[in-house]
């Protein structure tokens, strides 16, 4: 029996919110009594990312995974009616955490999602129980080579350097993004980069990944502010690293410990999504640490 319940609380359901007129997907498993761990993805992906994740804490947490705006199965609004920053995505899931009847959370941040779970931990600091950084950066020495293309459209933002980040969205790029520096790439589900390029393909979805490429730069603005709040607060703090994550390098991780001496702070041997190599490890990582 007690086997049975706790398959049954582990087991993901799919589900839509309306926030402020948007339609946003997400994914939940657990009771609503457990404490709350939310899970925000990055870029090029969804809460899709998390597939395999949910089930294994969903027995002992209240686990919910939203799609941001303009990814996954949540609305893609055109660039007319939806302004595409990392501020304007933070209000969105602000208001899908009131909708949701999140009071307090502990926050899993991964690349995109880490500067909106940053903001959103500046923004109400006494709802954060806890902040898993798993390759969410937040540190200059963090951001690899792999960024100079990106950093020279926000220097330049030209025609001719935002038609140049379009290799950043075809299929092979997505699936690279996948595979490098992953040992074993039997490992790594084809539905997973296969799903994301073809999200990516929708007509006009370019143009909106393109102009959060340049919005980028105002997270990185944003780095000290994010520094104060850690020394301020000291949150509970897990890194979780691919070391070999070609876009956010190991230092970055390290940094953590600069602001949060307490941070913890583990790598594994994979590339930028640990999640598809290291899922057993990084669920067992973060159930201590919560636990603790």
């Amino acid at each position: 029996m007690g086997f049975l319940l706790q398959d049954a609380v582990g087991r993901t359901s799919h589900r839509f919110a309306d926030v402020g007129g948007l339609r946003i997907f997400y994914r939940e498993a657990g009771t609503e009594t457990s404490p709350v761990l939310l899970l925000l993805h990055g870029f090029p992906t969804s809460s899709h990312m998390f597939r395999n994740l949910i089930p294994m804490l969903g027995d002992k947490y209240h686990v919910i995974a939203p799609d941001l705006p303009g990814f996954g199965f949540s609305d893609a609004p055109g660039r007319a009616q939806f302004e595409y920053t990392f501020d304007h995505l933070t209000d969105v899931i602000d208001g899908f955490t009131a909708v949701a009847g999140l009071k307090r959370y502990a926050i899993y941040a991964f690349d995109y999602g880490a500067p909106v779970g940053f903001r959103l931990a500046v923004r109400h600091p006494e709802r954060i129980t806890a902040i898993i950084s798993q390759n969410g950066n937040a540190y200059q020495e963090g951001l690899s080579e792999g960024w100079n293309p990106i950093q020279r459209y926000w220097k330049e933002p030209t025609l001719e350097n935002r038609a140049a980040l379009r290799n950043f969205l075809t299929p092979e790029a997505t699936k690279w993004q996948y595979t490098h520096g992953v040992g074993d790439e039997s490992l790594i589900a084809p539905e997973s980069y296969t799903l994301d390029a073809a999200l990516l393909a929708r007509p006009g979805n370019d143009e909106i990944q393109l102009d959060l490429f340049l919005d980028y730069a105002n997270n990185v603005a944003l780095y000290p502010k994010f520094h104060e709040y850690f020394r301020t607060n000291r949150p509970r703090l897990l890194a979780l690293w691919g070391s070999k994550d070609p876009f956010f390098l190991p230092s970055g991780a390290e940094a953590f410990k600069r602001d949060i001496p307490a941070a913890v702070v583990r790598f594994f041997d994979t590339g930028h999504f640990a999640l598809e190599t290291h899922g057993p490890e990084i669920a067992g990582a973060i159930r201590g640490f919560l636990a603790n």
